[in-house]
């Protein structure tokens, strides 16, 4: 899934959509344990330091990428990449998986046919379901006004 992209101005010059001079942004839940585990993982893995990786939480997210509705942040991980491109959910693990150093002998999975699909649904069922894995009481509560669907 792709949005459209927003060129922000500052004092006459246009402004990246990833901050920090990295070309990509991952947006994550940071009140989930599961996904703050991955994250650190992630950030091992960025040996080249492609990535910029923020919470969801984080108070400057919505109004550095307005294109992506609030409620998406909690239905899934974002990616924002150069021109503000933005993939989410299963498609954000794809193209990370071509960023990132040997991602490749992790992305062919994408390109097997049907994979693409069943990976999606599986992303979806456990973004779904993260607060249940590998949390205590605190993972209990919820983004406010997002339905997961499940209850």
């Amino acid at each position: 899934m792709s949005f459209p992209v927003v060129h922000f101005v500052y004092g006459g010059q246009r402004a990246a959509a990833a901050g920090m001079g990295r070309p990509y942004t991952v947006v994550y839940d940071g009140v989930c344990k599961v996904c703050n585990r991955l994250v650190k993982l992630l950030r091992k893995w960025d040996t080249r330091g492609m990535l910029e990786i923020i919470p969801f939480q984080n108070t400057t997210v919505l109004d550095r990428f307005p294109w992506i509705p609030a409620e998406e942040y909690a239905r899934a991980m974002q990616l924002v990449g150069p021109g503000g491109r933005t993939w989410q959910g299963a498609a954000a693990i794809e193209q990370l998986l071509e960023v990132l150093p040997r991602g490749e002998l992790l992305g062919w999975v994408f390109r097997v046919p049907f994979m693409g699909a069943l990976i999606d649904r599986f992303y979806r069922w456990f973004a779904r379901n993260r607060y249940r894995f590998g949390c205590g009481e605190h993972c209990a509560s919820r983004p406010l006004k997002v339905d997961f669907g499940d209850g």
